[in-house]
């Protein structure tokens, strides 16, 4: 096994996760606020679940996403 690669690929691989987990909350949040289900002002739950089946691996992350700062 290279090292390196893999590396290199599981970056790849969480970017392209990051990127479009990102568009697609972005666009929920935004539609959720249009239609009425959301005012601004909360805190959603989220959980992401991570699965490689060759691995037997099964991963959970759970968050959570202020809509608006915590600071304030």
């Amino acid at each position: 096994m290279n090292e390196e690669a893999l590396n290199t690929q599981t970056r790849r691989f969480l970017k392209k996760v990051g990127i479009q987990s990102q568009q697609a909350i972005e666009k929920a949040v935004r539609d959720a606020l249009k239609n009425g289900q959301l005012q601004g002002d909360e805190t959603l739950e989220a959980t992401v679940q991570l699965e490689i089946p060759e691995l037997d691996l099964t991963l959970q992350i759970r968050g959570d996403i202020a809509l608006e700062d915590q600071d304030e």
